[in-house]
């Protein structure tokens, strides 16, 4: 943990975007991040090229590993169900192994095109992409949601660990109080929240609605920038809505992270960033940039 007074700042590896695990843990302490949050991309490219897992922690020494994503297209059915606990199953395991306290879950589909097409009413029967819950009367969508969650939960539970659930803007179930209805449903206490404020903005989330949420139900905070859309006909896109560095697009995330130290939170701050021109730059630079950025924000 860090010293008393030292701000909770956590570097998401979209950070540093084309790094890959090694290069990325280096970064984050480089640049004086107290901590990490590991994802399954980069995560699982280095353990799929034949490296143990135990060959990390001691590359974390000195850095704590704050969350491990993300398990995506959480309301999967049929066949797919089971090869959604099995990746449940897989992060744990790897979890446990690297000290993270916690695993992501994300509402789908992921493909926003897919989101896209629905709208427009050109998603074809027989498409055989994954499309989620669209189409599903809310309670129906939440229902099939939360049983996930719940066996989900069970197994992060036998691991002695906690869930965090990710709404994404463009999923059918997207919005604050869908993953506080999901979470209720699902029953399950060791299930709260990943509010980051690029989902939450991005939907019509409010301020207010942030105050109003149980401090122990958020589990991390994302820190992520984003351009204005139009909320009734935008498909909210991470390549065109999200393409901007922290603090250079529209939220105002000093207000975000006042309404959410306001429900008395003193978890971790994670920096969150898809912006191309970033991703070009030096990742030392950007990620030390973005560590003392949410150190201002959050101090």
């Amino acid at each position: 943990m860090p010293a008393p007074g030292t701000p909770k700042v956590s570097m998401n590896v979209t950070t540093t975007f084309f790094g890959n695990v090694v290069q990325d843990i280096r970064l984050a302490k480089e640049a004086g991040f107290g901590g990490i949050e590991l994802q399954s991309p980069k995560l699982y490219r280095y353990l799929d090229a034949g490296f143990a897992v135990e060959t990390l922690p001691p590359l974390l020494e000195g850095l704590e590993v704050t969350g491990l994503g993300a398990v995506l297209d959480v309301e999967r059915q049929g066949a797919a169900r089971a090869e959604f606990l099995a990746e449940v199953r897989r992060m744990c395991s790897v979890a446990v192994a690297v000290g993270a306290p916690i695993v992501q879950l994300c509402t789908g589909p992921v493909d926003w095109h897919v989101v896209e097409d629905f709208r427009a009413g050109t998603l074809a029967a027989d498409d055989p992409r994954y499309r989620a819950t669209l189409g599903l009367e809310e309670t129906e969508a939440v229902a099939v949601t939360a049983a996930n969650v719940r066996e989900a939960a069970d197994v992060a539970a036998d691991h002695g660990l906690e869930l965090y659930l990710e709404p994404l803007a463009w999923a059918r179930l997207n919005r604050c109080r869908h993953a506080l209805a999901v979470i209720e449903a699902a029953g399950r206490d060791n299930v709260g929240i990943a509010l980051d404020t690029w989902h939450f903005w991005t939907t019509g989330d409010t301020l207010e609605e942030v105050a109003a949420l149980p401090k122990e139900l958020i589990k991390a905070v994302h820190l992520s920038d984003g351009f204005e859309l139009d909320r009734e006909r935008d498909v909210p896109a991470q390549d065109v809505h999200r393409d901007v560095v922290l603090g250079g697009g529209s939220i105002p995330l000093q207000q975000w992270v006042d309404a959410v130290k306001s429900t008395g939170y003193d978890g971790w701050w994670v920096s969150e960033m898809f912006s191309r021109r970033a991703n070009e730059q030096d990742p030392l630079v950007v990620a030390t940039t973005m560590r003392n950025l949410l150190a201002i924000l959050v101090s």
